[in-house]
Protein backbone atom coordinates (compact mmCIF):
# COMPACT_ATOMS: atom_id res chain seq x y z
CA UNK A 1 0.00 0.00 0.00
CA UNK A 2 3.33 2.18 0.50
CA UNK A 3 3.10 2.94 -3.72
CA UNK A 4 -0.34 4.01 -2.99
CA UNK A 5 0.49 6.43 -0.69
CA UNK A 6 3.27 7.70 -2.94
CA UNK A 7 1.15 8.29 -5.73
CA UNK A 8 -1.49 10.33 -3.69
CA UNK A 9 1.33 12.33 -1.78
CA UNK A 10 2.68 13.17 -5.14
CA UNK A 11 -0.47 13.97 -7.04
CA UNK A 12 -1.29 16.39 -4.33
CA UNK A 13 2.35 18.35 -3.74
CA UNK A 14 3.53 18.37 -7.62
CA UNK A 15 6.70 20.07 -8.34
CA UNK A 16 6.22 23.49 -9.42
CA UNK A 17 8.48 26.00 -11.27
CA UNK A 18 9.25 27.56 -7.92
CA UNK A 19 9.57 24.68 -5.14
CA UNK A 20 10.04 21.09 -5.32
CA UNK A 21 7.64 18.77 -5.24
CA UNK A 22 7.55 15.92 -2.80
CA UNK A 23 8.78 13.55 -5.42
CA UNK A 24 12.03 15.78 -4.75
CA UNK A 25 12.18 14.70 -0.94
CA UNK A 26 13.36 12.21 0.75
CA UNK A 27 9.53 9.91 0.88
CA UNK A 28 10.59 6.26 1.20
CA UNK A 29 12.58 7.23 3.76
CA UNK A 30 10.35 9.44 5.66
CA UNK A 31 7.52 6.72 5.03
CA UNK A 32 9.70 4.09 6.33
CA UNK A 33 10.24 6.20 9.65
CA UNK A 34 6.47 7.24 9.59
CA UNK A 35 5.26 3.97 9.59
CA UNK A 36 7.96 2.40 12.33
CA UNK A 37 6.96 5.29 14.82
CA UNK A 38 3.68 6.74 14.28
CA UNK A 39 0.28 4.71 16.12
CA UNK A 40 -1.09 2.00 14.15
CA UNK A 41 -4.59 4.09 14.05
CA UNK A 42 -2.92 6.71 11.89
CA UNK A 43 -1.14 4.89 9.54
CA UNK A 44 -4.21 3.14 9.20
CA UNK A 45 -6.12 6.06 8.54
CA UNK A 46 -3.30 7.34 6.02
CA UNK A 47 -3.89 4.08 4.00
CA UNK A 48 -7.63 4.60 4.02
CA UNK A 49 -6.92 8.34 2.68
CA UNK A 50 -4.80 7.07 -0.17
CA UNK A 51 -7.88 4.36 -0.88
CA UNK A 52 -10.06 7.20 -1.01
CA UNK A 53 -7.57 9.30 -3.47
CA UNK A 54 -7.81 6.22 -5.79
CA UNK A 55 -10.98 5.57 -5.67
CA UNK A 56 -13.41 8.96 -5.62
CA UNK A 57 -12.45 10.55 -9.17
CA UNK A 58 -16.15 9.18 -10.23
CA UNK A 59 -17.39 11.54 -7.14
CA UNK A 60 -15.05 14.73 -7.93
CA UNK A 61 -14.61 14.58 -11.68
CA UNK A 62 -17.12 12.47 -12.86
CA UNK A 63 -15.05 9.73 -14.48
CA UNK A 64 -15.33 5.56 -13.42
CA UNK A 65 -11.49 5.35 -13.63
CA UNK A 66 -9.30 5.05 -10.46
CA UNK A 67 -7.03 8.08 -9.95
CA UNK A 68 -3.77 6.26 -11.02
CA UNK A 69 -5.41 6.16 -14.41
CA UNK A 70 -6.24 9.94 -15.17
CA UNK A 71 -4.62 12.08 -17.13
CA UNK A 72 -2.30 15.13 -15.19
CA UNK A 73 -4.95 17.78 -15.93
CA UNK A 74 -8.05 15.51 -14.34
CA UNK A 75 -6.16 14.26 -11.32
CA UNK A 76 -5.29 17.86 -10.12
CA UNK A 77 -8.16 18.61 -10.48
CA UNK A 78 -9.77 15.94 -8.94
CA UNK A 79 -6.74 16.73 -6.30
CA UNK A 80 -8.65 19.68 -5.88
CA UNK A 81 -11.99 18.74 -5.45
CA UNK A 82 -11.23 15.84 -2.89
CA UNK A 83 -9.53 18.21 -0.70
CA UNK A 84 -12.20 21.08 -0.62
CA UNK A 85 -15.22 18.31 -0.87
CA UNK A 86 -18.22 19.16 1.49
CA UNK A 87 -18.38 15.99 2.49
CA UNK A 88 -16.43 15.86 6.05
CA UNK A 89 -15.22 11.99 5.49
CA UNK A 90 -13.45 12.40 2.09
CA UNK A 91 -12.11 15.78 3.14
CA UNK A 92 -10.16 14.64 5.74
CA UNK A 93 -9.24 11.49 4.71
CA UNK A 94 -7.63 13.27 1.80
CA UNK A 95 -5.96 15.81 4.36
CA UNK A 96 -4.58 13.13 6.13
CA UNK A 97 -2.38 12.33 3.57
CA UNK A 98 -2.06 16.27 2.80
CA UNK A 99 -0.93 16.56 6.33
CA UNK A 100 1.51 13.42 6.26
CA UNK A 101 3.13 14.56 2.81
CA UNK A 102 3.49 18.09 4.30
CA UNK A 103 5.80 16.65 6.91
CA UNK A 104 7.78 15.49 4.94
CA UNK A 105 7.92 17.88 2.53
CA UNK A 106 8.42 20.71 5.07
CA UNK A 107 11.54 18.74 7.02
CA UNK A 108 13.71 18.41 3.56
CA UNK A 109 16.88 20.02 3.56
CA UNK A 110 16.34 21.63 -0.13
CA UNK A 111 12.82 22.99 0.72
CA UNK A 112 14.16 24.73 3.79
CA UNK A 113 16.30 26.43 1.69
CA UNK A 114 14.09 27.27 -0.71
CA UNK A 115 12.29 29.47 1.90
CA UNK A 116 16.11 30.49 3.75
CA UNK A 117 15.62 28.47 6.74
CA UNK A 118 18.39 26.30 7.91
CA UNK A 119 18.13 22.50 7.78
CA UNK A 120 16.77 20.52 10.80
CA UNK A 121 19.26 19.10 13.13
CA UNK A 122 19.49 15.42 12.96
CA UNK A 123 16.68 13.68 14.77
CA UNK A 124 17.83 12.35 18.76
CA UNK A 125 15.72 10.05 18.94
CA UNK A 126 14.65 11.23 22.72
CA UNK A 127 10.97 11.55 21.88
CA UNK A 128 9.10 8.12 21.74
CA UNK A 129 5.86 7.42 23.17
CA UNK A 130 6.74 3.77 22.66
Amino acid sequence: MVWLIKFAMRAMMPRSASLPGIEDTELDAFLRQLRRECEPLYWTGLVAGAVVFALTPLLTVGVPLPAFLLPRRLLERHGERLVGSKNYTLRQAAFLVRLSAGMCWGRDPKVRARFALAPYPVDPGTFRTS
